[in-house]
């Protein structure tokens, strides 16, 4: 393949956003179908609290390798090759830093799999107070954990296909874990006498998976790895000190959620689960949008950093918060109003009762609290990232990780003694800990003159406002006609919920269009 047909391939920022977001919405739909899958199969129970811990702890850590620290400290490298190496140079570079990855993702795994106990008391120490439950959580993270490493080098491949504009790969891959754990729930579990083995094994299927499906595509842009061991290469050193801080500073909000999972271990059974359930709901429009566009605009900034445009940066920055703000103002107002028919459409059916989804709703409402800040802290990381600045984010995660932790004790202590729902005051302090993250990390953009805010900002936003206080009123307006979705099947509780959720989103956007606002107001700079 020629180099400059490599180079050269358009990457526009709103298509590929929405390309991205296309394959991405596939995946999260895929994804709550295998959350109804797991809710159907084992509920909130002991056994599922053990389950979510075991792919909780490698799911944490593939954010931190494969889509959060080493793809915001590779992708501003790999650029930057691209734009002034020749195409050898880059393979070469692929080539030592996959040797580098993966060396260190299988050692990590060999030394977790041989002391799983000890990391799961770790991660969940209040499951030491019952150890049936602590030795089936280390059984199933042995099978669970080895999907970081092939996960890990699938990310790897992603982040190289992302930088070369080919964004629909790595958003379409984790289709395939949403598959597998389907198929183990529905086909394995119920001929097991422990269902959670089955999906631990649906788990690492998927991984093995996710991994072969990047290589044929890689294959065709000429940079498949060859792994080359070299530490001490330029590049890979360059990464290598970009991604340590980078590991704490782009996945704060990452380790707060995994701080509510040790907490809510000492907090009723079925604590863990409600919280997987609420967080999966609120990670669907971060998921799905808010990704999308951070993936894009990294390999972008990146580019426009390499050639010190500093007008074009700051334009893609204010087009990336304008597109999040225009889908998390509606996504929170909905998952705060709906909170419990979405629960109850998806997810209460077979082990998962009313006082689950009750539970779960409350921790989403306070989940849907900070989702506009999980959103923007997506787009607004990349800003420093692209510019091969982790010290500042890192800081940043520092004082935002202290407040959530603060906060944990100031909001779960009295919500559990005297309420006994110690879970929301985590969801709570995560989300009040992320707006504090968001709005530094903004300010730092700001004091730099990184980022100017564009002529018609404050307009934009307050045609958002306008058309979201329209659609809650719709809402509420719209909620008796759900009636009682426990006596309807699971077909006409879909049906009922998305004709509500349609108006909705029909109200929203149709007042945006009278307040002017069109399609190509949304349009990306360049």
């Amino acid at each position: 393949m020629d180099d400059k047909e490599v180079k050269d391939a358009p990457v526009g920022l709103l298509r590929s956003s929405a390309l991205v977001g296309l394959m991405t919405m596939l995946s999260r739909v895929l994804g709550l179908l295998r959350d109804v899958a797991l809710a159907t199969y084992l509920g909130a129970a002991a056994n599922a609290d053990a389950f979510f811990i075991a792919f909780k702890i490698p799911n944490f850590l593939r954010r931190l390798f494969a889509e959060g620290a080493f793809s915001q400290a590779f992708v501003p490298v790999l650029s930057e090759y691209r734009t002034l190496q020749p195409h050898a140079a880059v393979q070469l570079l692929v080539n030592k830093v996959a040797a580098s990855l993966g060396g260190s993702v299988l050692m990590l795994t060999g030394l977790v799999v041989m002391g799983a106990p000890w990391v799961v008391y770790v991660f969940a120490p209040g499951f030491s107070d019952e150890p049936e439950k602590l030795e089936l959580t280390a059984s199933l993270l042995r099978i669970t954990f080895p999907y970081l490493a092939m996960i890990s080098l699938a990310g790897f491949g992603g982040a190289i296909l992302n930088s070369y504009g080919r964004f629909a790969i790595p958003a379409i891959t984790p289709v395939l874990l949403n598959l597998s754990l389907i198929g183990a729930a529905v086909w394995f579990a119920p001929h097991v006498t422990e269902p959670t083995f089955a999906l631990a094994w649906g788990v690492f299927v998927a991984g093995c998976a996710q991994l072969l499906f990047q290589l044929p595509f890689l294959y065709r842009l000429e940079l498949l790895p060859k792994p080359q061991w070299d530490w001490g290469d330029e590049g890979v050193k360059r990464i290598l000190k970009l991604m340590v801080p980078a590991m704490f500073g782009v996945s704060v909000s990452q380790i707060n959620l995994l701080l509510d999972t040790v907490l809510a271990s000492f907090l009723p059974t079925g604590s863990v689960s409600w919280l997987y359930f609420s967080d999966r709901l609120s990670e669907l429009p971060l998921g799905v949008f808010a990704i999308a566009v951070s993936t894009v605009i990294l390999p972008s900034l990146s580019r426009d950093h390499a050639g010190a445009d500093s007008n074009k940066f700051s334009a893609t920055l204010d087009w990336a918060i304008r597109m999040v703000a225009l889908i998390a103002l509606p996504a929170m107002v909905a998952l705060v109003v709906l909170a419990e028919p979405i629960l109850m459409t998806l997810f209460q059916y077979g082990e998962m009762n009313g006082r689950d989804v009750a539970m779960s709703a409350l921790s989403l409402r306070a989940y849907a609290v900070g989702l506009l800040a999980f959103m923007l802290i997506k787009v607004l990381a990349p800003g420093y990232y692209s510019r091969q600045d982790t010290a500042t984010p890192v800081r940043i995660g520092i004082y935002a990780m202290a407040a959530n932790m603060v906060l944990n004790i100031v909001l779960v202590v009295p919500l559990h003694m005297y309420y006994q729902v110690g879970h929301v005051g985590l969801a709570l302090a995560t989300s009040l800990a992320a707006w504090l993250n968001a709005i530094l990390l903004w300010r730092g953009l700001v004091k730099k003159s990184l980022y100017i805010r564009q002529p018609g900002f404050i307009s934009h936003l307050g045609k958002l406002l306008t058309a979201v206080v329209v659609m809650t009123l719709g809402l509420w307006m719209m909620m008796p006609l759900l009636g009682d979705l426990l006596a309807q099947a699971w077909w006409q509780r879909s049906m009922l919920l998305l004709a509500v959720c349609a108006v909705g989103a029909i109200m929203y956007f149709l007042c945006l269009f009278i307040l002017g606002l069109r399609p190509r107001n949304l349009s990306a700079p360049g």
